[in-house]
């Protein structure tokens, strides 16, 4: 089951590798690395690029993790009893892959939009739950990171009440969890300093190619 679950991470590593945020930002003659936050994430992408490369950057990642997970679920693995836990270690591949890509020094998103495809290829209602929760709390605060922090923690809860006594895939949800709160920690910092930037705010960025600032 070792070397099972080694390929499932490399498969999802490689696909959490491809940094659409990082890519759209490209296509525009801007790397969003250096703008905003400094990730290459949906809420950056947004923040510097607009509202239709935020969608692209937002759908292919949740693309690039449910893609390697319904691979191994349906294709590679399909016929072995344990394909759930499977594909979890493949998203968590993918987050992995998103957070710390290897031709980016490591630096990358903060890994939500792929929990959603993570959650989505897991469960339908625990997604369904968890999404509407994170909207309910993105219209209350306008805190991207406390609505995806808050979802991170249903994921782990939802797991432990429809999968009672799987000790396993808790331990890898709890694995997601921190990750997220890792990766949220400059946004925990600032919310507890009530500098937390909200959604909907832009920023100044400059072309790479003509040098002329873009609002």
């Amino acid at each position: 089951m070792i070397w099972r679950i080694m390929i499932c991470l490399l498969i999802g590593y490689g696909f959490g590798c491809i940094s659409t945020g990082y890519i759209v930002g490209k296509s525009q003659k801007v790397d969003i690395r250096k703008y905003g936050s400094g990730n290459v994430g949906t809420t950056n992408a947004l923040r510097t690029l607009g509202k239709r490369a935020a969608l692209i950057t937002l759908l292919g990642d949740i693309l690039k993790c449910a893609v390697p997970v319904l691979l191994v679920k349906c294709l590679i693995f399909n016929e072995l009893p344990y394909t759930e836990l499977l594909g979890l270690y493949t998203a968590l591949g993918a987050v992995l892959g998103h957070n710390f890509p290897f031709y980016l020094k490591f630096k990358g998103g903060k890994g939500i939009a792929v929990l959603v495809g993570t959650i989505l290829t897991f469960d339908w209602r625990i997604f369904l739950i968890c999404i509407a929760t994170f909207f309910i709390i993105l219209l209350l605060t306008r805190y991207v990171s406390v609505g995806s922090l808050v979802m991170e923690v249903e994921f782990v809860i939802g797991v432990a009440i429809t999968r009672p006594g799987n000790f396993h895939m808790l331990c890898i949800s709890l694995i997601f969890a921190v990750l997220a709160f890792y990766t949220h920690r400059g946004n925990i910092k600032r919310l507890l300093n009530g500098t937390e930037n909200k959604i909907g705010r832009k920023v100044q960025i400059v072309s790479e190619k003509s040098g002329e600032k873009n609002e």
